[in-house]
């Protein structure tokens, strides 16, 4: 008998709230499923290099790791970075920072890393590894035309400067790896 004297509207936007709530667990669940497959994915792979874990068991924070390229001024150095997934993933590009500190043209002070695919060129297609591996490769073949760390881009002109962008950014690496220091977070 109460369902009688509702009034429509009311109904209408409890449903519509009800909804949403399922709506909102199951892409939640997708985005669950999607990463745990990019785990399998990456574990298998067998790439050298890269590897990324998720933080404790929340499956939307992970801690991948980085060993800069061989050949590169990076080589010899293994880079922490925090990955951030969205809700929204794999349609919305995860959030991506350096944890340990990386002096390059690319990356600010802060850790933000400017790639293009993690901003505008993001595609649903993109995953963990090739996330990881574009940020390998970047750290060996920066972009200068549009540097976040203008006085690395500087130095990274010439063959001496660069290898200065890394003896910056090896005391600092090497410090913070022993005592567990990371980029603030909240910034």
């Amino acid at each position: 008998m109460a369902s009688q004297n509702m009034d429509p509207a009311a109904a209408s936007s409890t449903a519509a709230l009800k909804g949403s709530e399922t709506g909102g667990a199951a892409a939640k669940g997708s985005v669950s499923k999607r990463l745990q497959q990019e785990l399998m994915t990456l574990m298998m792979s067998g790439d050298k290099g890269i590897s990324a874990f998720p933080e404790s068991d929340n499956l939307f924070k992970w801690i991948g790791t980085i060993d800069g390229a061989h050949g590169t001024v990076y080589e010899g150095l293994r880079y922490k970075l925090s990955l951030e997934f969205p809700s929204g993933y794999p349609y919305k590009a995860p959030r991506v920072k350096f944890i340990t500190p990386c002096y390059h043209p690319n990356v600010d002070e802060h850790g933000n890393i400017c790639l293009d695919i993690l901003k505008e060129k993001w595609s649903a297609l993109y995953d963990v590894r090739s996330i990881l591996l574009s940020i390998q490769s970047l750290l060996g073949e920066p972009n200068n035309e549009s540097p976040m760390n203008a006085s690395a881009a500087e130095l990274w002109e010439n063959q001496e400067g660069r290898q200065h962008c890394v003896s910056i950014s090896l005391p600092c690496c090497a410090v913070m790896q022993r005592v567990s220091i990371r980029f603030p977070t909240d910034l």
